[in-house]
């Protein structure tokens, strides 16, 4: 379970604090998808990171099956985000000079890559429909095959948590389209926790739990 309880987060300025979120709480199992919406700098990418252990809270607490990442040591928190978490952002954030197949591995290069976690690569590969691609340099591919490899990625390592910043936010409506469903479908399959934070009205709407982050407080709608 992820439990978001009574976070805040400011930044200090010049004037005075600088508040961003304030008093949020979020409550989600296994197999939960939430989207989050919001106007631009609203806090939706503070929220994402504070809840993928990227950012702390400036009070209140983030668990993650029980566990408070923000009271681990350094070394022991990356271990714990690189095993846990998976992350897909706007931008796919692909290595150049790495192969598909490469860059889905690349989570698991810190224990060393075993042959487990190959076969799994590349099933994840097949699942998005790139098997044929992988061999390939993100140079040739399209941005919609570039946003699958990092949703390949982000599960690699069997995360409990999948976060997503404007994951469609650089794709056309149809590539758009293809990873929302396979975005969707793999988190069912795989019983994560998936939070997604959009300007999507359209990717939002495809979400069972949808919350609206304004002023600082998140509202369910």
């Amino acid at each position: 379970m992820l439990k978001v309880e009574n976070v805040f987060k400011e930044y200090p300025t010049p004037r005075g604090a600088l508040k961003i979120v304030s008093d949020i709480s979020l409550f989600l199992s296994r197999g939960d998808a939430v989207s989050i919406m919001g106007p631009s700098g609203s806090g939706k990418s503070t929220l994402l990171y504070i809840m993928g252990a990227l950012e702390p809270p400036s009070s209140g607490t983030v668990t993650l099956d029980g566990q408070n990442p923000f009271q681990l040591k350094e070394k022991e928190l990356a271990a714990f985000r690189n095993r846990e978490i998976g992350f897909i952002f706007q931008d796919h954030c692909l290595l150049p000079q790495c192969s598909v197949l490469e860059n889905v591995l690349t989570p698991t290069l810190v224990s060393a890559s075993s042959d487990d976690d190959v076969e799994r690569a590349r099933a994840l590969l097949a699942q998005v429909g790139l098997s044929d691609r992988i061999d390939h340099r993100p140079a040739k591919l399209s941005g919609g095959e570039k946003q699958r490899v990092s949703l390949a990625r982000a599960l690699i390592t069997k995360p409990q948590l999948l976060l997503c910043d404007e994951p469609t936010g650089n794709l056309d409506h149809k590539s758009a389209d293809v990873v929302a469903s396979l975005l969707l479908q793999l988190h069912r399959q795989q019983e994560t926790i998936l939070v997604v934070v959009t300007h999507s009205a359209e990717l939002a709407a495809r979400f069972p739990m949808r919350y609206e982050l304004t002023d600082q407080q998140l509202r369910q709608l």
